[in-house]
């Protein structure tokens, strides 16, 4: 086999020079105050804005062995947690350069990946005392609004300025006699009848009809916290809601596309303010700045919130969210709907409107609806031989036969939604629109089940699997509206919406008017949403803004500072050669001083990205002048919790958030942080530990005529 050899020169690592550069492409996203990058596809010319590591890795040609072993750690890393990314990126990178330093010091490869490993496992340990339980978050952030100052607070007031401030209310909307007539909202006892629930609605300004009022008891100096940015309500009394249509403010006043002057509710409280928007509050501090997600977020909180007091489900439930992107309207218009609210071609909105008001027969499929699609696992029968695999639906009188079947089993049926998980057959599409019977196919197994929950629908994996009690009923299908209630026409896609009482989904519609913004909203909803997903999941929470880095940094430099000892018995267990554990022992303060410079670089640029120092140098100059009054402190971890109470630590609380002149209190995910720095080292020390590399294929030729020929061995 003709393959090319090139060996990795100790002092001049290959592998880690490219992780560095990789790594060093994505030095602006650390941080709060991440600043995004236009990736442009030479070949289309087509360019999408991008804030994330994950988009970037995906965008970069990743020829090299190291660049496709960090896509594969980022990808793992993004799969499991949706957030760490970034850090993951930089650490990455300032690790690679940080052993590289110590390569050209002859530091043993064996000393630095033992001292390097263990010093990483002793900061996941000893920042431990830094980790906060859900509850005592929840208790303290709730408190902090709630008090006579509340409705100055940042916490509930934050990005009232923004332009990027959607508005957004979740509101009961009802039929009843008497205009006057209201119903307390913080009991489950709340009248509301399934009749009524196709008007119950979680929008902005006026989505598809009218606006419950706030009124307020006699009596009552209590103010609502939603004033225009329209997000957290919270008052110790009951608050009473009126229910009437007729009550509507909007007849007073045309809409406005204008923020701020409009006083919303928001669903779910109740006496206890911790209870009722602790995961509110929570959803804030974990957003780290982020203050168009967060808001949708917190709409979605109170939503499930209040399903979660009267059903005793999960107050937190993630796969009961999707999302929809649409792009053309403004990001105010932005907003959480309850059901499932999807993108369909011209042709099948035009079987919508046959549909109107009335209640749908539904069925759902957990495969492709397609003549060649076989499940998992299928085994072909025996004995039988194939002459042609995939005959031609257009020519093929089989095709004809099979389009004919399908159809004339939904037709007995009387199906007239199908919801299929995979790809749908276009010639069958198009048969069934003929027939106003609408499909839709790529619907996620989350939103099949939710509706299967509701419907009682059964998921099948074959239309000749059909029977009666397959099929739900129920469900209602119109044409998704926006806010001023103008019908959207997007030209190749239209917005449809799909609901049914009593339905756990929620659909957060993503708009904005730059086209190529979008995929960037869409990643910052969902990291925003993962992040309070993840530390419900943990049930503790790491202080944030640099405090947990800040702490590592001190502990690796108290070690680094400790006298040499001569290797103990466990060390010489361990590398079964006392040589090498004497190895170990003589290094450990030059290596741990490399794993050191890497939190240090993280924390300096993360104050130049959120401009809390105007440099790297000055940035540096404000670590050393925390950690020298941490050690004279006596106990680092107590200055830290101390200065990010005061909101001091690192001159700074959330980037754009701390610019309202209180900090706000930040948090992080516990285990995607402590994961992202272990995947982060482990690539490291394993692309330090290669030796060679061995090209093989068609590559191989190409670099027998290129300039790095000769670094390499052919053969």
């Amino acid at each position: 086999l003709p393959m090319a050899f090139r060996d990795v020169n100790a002092r001049r690592h290959i592998g880690l020079q490219q992780l560095s550069s990789l790594a060093l492409a994505g030095r602006t996203l650390l941080g709060p105050m991440k600043s995004c990058k236009f990736i442009v596809d030479e070949s289309t010319n087509q360019s999408t804005l991008i804030c994330s590591a994950v988009r970037l890795i995906e965008s970069l040609d990743l020829t090299s062995a190291a660049g496709q072993l960090l896509n594969e750690t980022i990808q793992a890393q993004n799969k499991e947690f949706r957030t760490g990314i970034s850090t993951l990126l930089f650490l990455v990178g300032a690790w690679s350069n940080a052993i590289l330093e110590c390569l050209q010091q002859n530091v043993p490869v064996s000393a630095i990946v033992s001292v390097m490993s263990e010093g990483l496992n002793s900061c996941c340990e000893r920042v431990q005392c830094l980790q906060i339980s859900i509850h005592d978050v929840n208790k303290e952030l709730c408190s902090s609004s709630v008090r006579p100052n509340a409705f100055k607070s940042k916490t509930c007031q934050i990005g009232c300025d923004s332009l990027l401030n959607p508005q957004i209310f979740l509101y009961f909307q009802k039929d009843i006699s008497t205009p006057e007539e209201a119903i307390p909202i913080n009991s489950c006892s709340r009248q509301e009848d399934d009749s009524n629930f196709n008007k119950r609605l979680v929008s902005p300004l006026a989505g598809f009809g009218s606006v419950a009022s706030l009124v307020k008891p006699a009596g009552d100096t209590s103010t609502s916290l939603i004033s225009g940015s329209g997000v957290i309500a919270s008052s110790c009394n009951k608050q009473k809601l009126t229910h009437s249509r007729y009550f509507s403010a909007l007849g007073k006043s045309h809409f406005s596309s204008q923020q701020g002057n409009f006083q919303g509710y928001v669903l779910g409280p109740s006496a206890d303010p911790c209870e009722c928007y602790g995961l509110g509050h929570l959803a804030m501090a974990l957003s780290h700045g982020n203050q168009t997600s967060v808001k949708l977020l917190q709409s979605i909180v109170a939503y499930q919130q209040e399903r979660a007091e009267c059903s005793g489900s999960s107050q937190f439930n993630i796969a009961g969210i999707v999302t929809c992107c649409l792009p053309g309207l403004p990001e105010s218009y932005s907003c959480v709907s309850p059901g499932f609210i999807t993108l369909v071609s011209p042709e099948q909105a035009t079987v919508i409107k046959y549909f109107e008001d009335k209640p749908l027969r539904i069925i759902l499929m957990d495969g492709d609806l397609t003549e060649q699609y076989r499940h998992l696992g299928f085994n072909r029968p025996c004995n039988v031989r194939t002459i042609l695999e995939h005959p031609s639906l257009l020519e093929g009188r089989a095709g004809d036969l099979w389009l004919s079947s399908m159809l004339d089993i939904l037709i007995n049926f009387e199906v007239n939604l199908v919801l299929v998980k995979g790809n749908v057959c276009e010639n069958l599409m198009e048969r069934c629109i003929a027939n106003s019977i609408l499909v839709i196919g790529s619907v996620t197994r989350d939103v099949l089940c939710a509706f299967g929950e509701v419907t009682s629908a059964q998921s099948v994996t074959y239309l000749t699997q059909l029977n009666a009690s397959c099929v739900g009923s129920g469900v209602q299908v119109e044409l998704w509206k926006a806010c001023d209630g103008r019908a959207m026409d997007l030209g190749e896609l239209v917005p449809v919406w799909i609901k049914v009482r009593g339905i756990p989904l929620l659909t957060a519609m993503l708009t904005t008017t730059v086209a190529s913004k979008m995929q960037l909203i869409e990643d910052q909803f969902w990291t925003s949403v993962y992040r309070l997903h993840h530390a419900l999941n943990d049930e503790k929470v790491f202080l944030g803004g640099g405090a947990v880095e800040l702490l590592c940094l001190s502990h690796i430099q108290m070690l680094a500072e400790q006298p040499l000892q001569p290797a103990n018995k466990n060390a010489v267990k361990e590398f079964h050669n006392p040589w090498l554990a004497a190895s170990a022992t003589e290094y450990k303060s030059v290596v741990l001083q490399a794993l050191a410079s890497g939190w240090k670089q993280y924390l300096s640029v993360v104050m130049c990205n959120t401009t809390k120092a105007a440099s790297e140098l000055e940035a540096c100059t404000s670590v050393d002048h925390h950690l020298k009054k941490a050690a004279e402190c006596g106990s680092p971890s107590a200055y830290i919790l101390k200065e990010f109470r005061r909101g001091d630590l690192l001159r700074g609380g959330s980037g754009s958030l701390a610019d309202h002149g209180e900090s706000l209190k930040v948090y992080d995910n516990v285990t995607a942080k402590t994961e992202a720095w272990r995947r982060a080292l482990d690539l490291v020390l394993l692309v330090l530990q290669t030796d060679a590399e061995i090209i093989t294929g068609p590559k191989r030729n190409q670099l027998l005529n290129s300039h790095v020929s000769s670094e390499f061995m052919f053969l």
